[in-house]
């Protein structure tokens, strides 16, 4: 079996949260093809990926697929020069998932099948709400009841007022600073959605990174007072391990961080400097399946819990629900919404979150099978098979 073509599938996902989704197909000359996933969070970058993805397609072609391994480090050296811990391990991410999605379908097994096999049969979940509900009380309570009477035990949001009129992503994040008065409506809105949720559910707090260290630390110390809170995720930029280090020192609340964080040697200097309570890398962007098993079993020597980044689409939560099946550390896994139907219009067979739990598809691979009608249908030009 050989590589025959790598195809970037950029899809329109409106409703969902994203807007659209960067799937990536691996083709064989058997007919046997596995699908990746990318998916940014602005159109830019997703279509800067794309043009990568076309790269990696004519680097690949004639390859043995059952090659993993080999693979992985084929795509990451090629991109070197330029910083392979980025946008390269972004592509590096997919080809590697689709890598092991052929593989699976070739052995006729699962995925976790392939990394050692279950040691749980289920993934526990934390989703997020939809937060454009939430102008009024009556709309934020209604919400997160609805997340908690679907079966759901862990809640992400993120409290923090944006800048008028500028969605997240496109922050530039230049004075890193929130009032005191955002931060009384921040506090406020956490403290109603624990009455909502009640006592026994997790809540988890993400900040984006968007705060400077004197802000991170009082927001931390605010959520402190407040008490009941699972983690404080991304309380600074990345790009700085002393920034987080600063904040690490001044709040008790446990801190999370990850998801833009690139291949195992990026968490190095966070396990090592013990610099975070849980770890978050997202599989289609930190260097695939292959790596998400790599960075957990480092992980699991310091006893920190992974909790993977899966907030895009379909393939970024099954493949990082295929590794956390094997890994004795797990937290739980992120899904964008508990109503997973904005992922199962692209399926044939909709996923299972019942009762707040993950259960993996029963087929090979990653055991997902696309509906390639609607795919085709919602291709952008220029962007599909």
């Amino acid at each position: 079996m050989k590589i025959t073509e790598v195809v970037p599938w950029l899809v329109g996902a409106e409703g969902t949260g994203w807007g659209e989704y960067l799937f990536v197909e691996v083709r064989t000359d058997e007919g046997v093809s596995g699908w990746g996933e990318i998916t940014t969070t602005t159109p830019t970058a997703n279509r800067g990926i794309a043009a990568m993805v076309r790269q990696a397609s004519d680097l690949l072609v004639g390859d043995d697929p059952a090659r993993i391994e080999d693979t992985w480090h084929k795509v990451f050296r090629a991109f070197t020069y330029m910083g392979s811990r980025g946008a390269g391990t972004n592509v590096v991410s997919a080809v590697d998932i689709a890598l092991w999605d052929i593989r699976g379908k070739v052995l006729g097994l699962p995925v976790c099948e392939l990394l050692g096999g279950r040691v749980r049969d289920d993934l526990l979940i934390y989703t997020h709400p939809d937060q454009r509900r939430f102008g009024t009380r009556d709309g934020v309570v209604e919400e997160i009841r609805g997340i908690v009477d679907s079966g759901h035990t862990g809640i992400k949001f993120d409290p923090f007022p944006n800048k008028p009129g500028v969605p997240l992503a496109d922050d530039r994040y230049l004075d890193g600073r929130i009032s005191r008065g955002e931060l009384g409506q921040a506090m406020e809105l956490t403290a109603l959605i624990r009455e909502a949720a009640g006592p026994d559910v997790e809540l988890l707090i993400d900040a984006h990174g968007r705060f400077d260290v004197p802000n991170a630390i009082r927001i931390g110390q605010a959520l402190d007072e407040l008490g009941g809170i699972h983690w404080y995720e991304e309380p600074v930029p990345p790009e700085s391990y002393r920034a987080l280090e600063q904040v690490r020192g001044r709040v008790r609340v446990p801190i999370s961080v990850g998801e833009r964080l690139h291949t195992r040697w990026d968490f190095v200097p966070v396990l090592e400097n013990r610099l975070a309570d849980f770890v978050m890398p997202d599989v289609t962007w930190t260097g695939g399946i292959s790596e998400l098993k790599k960075i957990a079993t480092m992980a699991e020597a310091y006893y920190v819990p992974v909790s993977p980044h899966d907030a895009a689409g379909p393939v970024n939560l099954v493949a990082g629900g295929q590794v956390m099946a094997t890994v004795p550390n797990f937290y739980r896994i992120e899904s964008s919404r508990h109503d997973l139907s904005g992922y199962n219009r692209f399926l044939t067979t909709p996923l299972d979150n019942s009762g707040g739990r993950l259960k993996l598809p029963p087929g090979p691979g990653l055991g997902l099978e696309f509906d390639m009608d609607h795919l085709r249908a919602h291709a952008h030009d220029g962007f599909h098979g």
